[in-house]
């Protein structure tokens, strides 16, 4: 009996290798997704791809996608969908447009009502799917065109029957949170790099990168935060017990209505700050802005490793994902492939990498 307790315990604490923890990782295929790609960019795109300026080309889609997959990831670690993804981009674009342009109101004021508003409404969402039952892909596709609707609407009020309110810009003009939200951030260095010869520049002078896009910094800013919370905190593991077996959770003291009413809310605030990045960089705001984006943000967190089933995936895996898709978005303009191509080639990015997490998963868990 003593040997057989001694086996038990040796067995547990039996050290794995690299190669079999690495396996273990939700990130393993988007990481190798990125390195082919890359390769095939290399290979196939014009040099000037991988130049300073073509990478801010490619990471600028890339981050404003990637800051809605990260949420979209975290949801569907804890077990649940939100398909309005897309359409609350237009709705906090319409509330944070109307509270600037109509309302006259300054960033500080605006930004937190607009934050608010969707956080509201993405609670709003979590309680209906949770009091009713029914499947979070139902609810938030109702959803999908009803802030959908409500965006094409409230626009025409508040612009007098336009689809799209201009303006933005000038009434934000000057307004000392505008650089946090719009724009490039460390300007002077790059435009110290440029005198020393260090980045490319034009003939009089000026860098031709100006600096790094500030969508760029929130969405490692928010990658790196919300890894933490999911590998490092109490809530990651409320996150992942909640989407793998929701009963056995709550038996243990897990509140998880809680954790899923508030992973809807941090999916909508995603969706709400890249509505206020995407307006303040555009001057305007229209009815059809994040159109079909809540499947791309599904589709990148699937692609970083995140199963449909729940409880299992990882923000950077969301991370590459998105890097993955803005990649071959800007990307194919530097080939002499015809653009008709992208959505073949990102269907068939998916169908590898759901294929490729089902091996893997199969493989950790001893599945047949």
């Amino acid at each position: 009996m003593a040997d057989t307790a001694q086996t038990v315990t040796d067995e547990r604490l039996k050290q794995e290798g690299f190669g079999a923890r690495l396996m273990k990782r939700p990130e393993l295929g988007a990481i190798a997704g990125v390195i082919l790609v890359t390769t095939f960019f290399l290979i196939t795109a014009d040099s000037t791809m991988f130049t300073l300026s073509g990478i801010m080309n490619f990471m600028t889609p890339a981050a404003q996608l990637g800051i809605l997959a990260i949420g979209a990831a975290m949801l569907m670690i804890g077990g649940e969908f939100d398909l309005s993804i897309g359409s609350m981009v237009a709705f906090a674009g319409l509330i944070f447009g109307a509270c600037v342009v109509t309302l006259g109101l300054p960033l500080i004021l605006a930004i937190p009502l607009t934050l608010a508003v969707a956080a509201g409404l993405g609670a709003v969402n979590g309680v209906i799917v949770l009091k009713t039952g029914l499947p979070s892909f139902i609810v938030t596709l109702a959803f999908l065109f009803i802030l959908r609707g409500a965006s094409l609407v409230g626009l025409k009020l508040a612009s007098g029957g336009s689809t799209q309110l201009r303006g933005v810009r000038d009434a934000i003009e000057g307004d000392w949170l505008a650089p946090m939200f719009s724009g490039d951030a460390f300007g002077p260095i790059f435009a110290w790099l440029a005198q020393i010869g260090l980045i490319d520049t034009f003939k009089n002078g000026t860098p031709k990168v100006p600096g790094v896009p500030v969508e760029i910094l929130w969405f490692i800013a928010l990658a790196l935060v919300a890894t933490y919370v999911l590998l490092r905190t109490p809530q990651g593991n409320w996150i992942f017990a909640s989407g793998g077996d929701r009963n056995a959770a709550s038996n243990s003291g897990v509140p998880v209505r809680k954790v899923k009413i508030s992973l809807f809310m941090v999916t909508a605030l995603c969706g709400a700050l890249v509505a206020i990045i995407t307006v303040m960089d555009a001057g305007s705001t229209d009815a059809r802005r994040g159109f079909m984006k809540e499947f791309e943000a599904i589709i990148a967190a699937v692609i970083g490793g995140c199963l449909l089933t729940g409880g299992y995936g990882s923000a950077i895996g969301a991370f590459f994902g998105a890097i993955i898709f803005g990649m071959v978005t800007i990307g194919l303009t530097y080939t002499d492939f015809d653009q008709d191509w992208f959505q073949i080639f990102l269907g068939g990015m998916l169908l590898i990498a759901v294929l490729f997490n089902n091996y893997i998963r199969k493989r950790v868990t001893g599945e047949r």
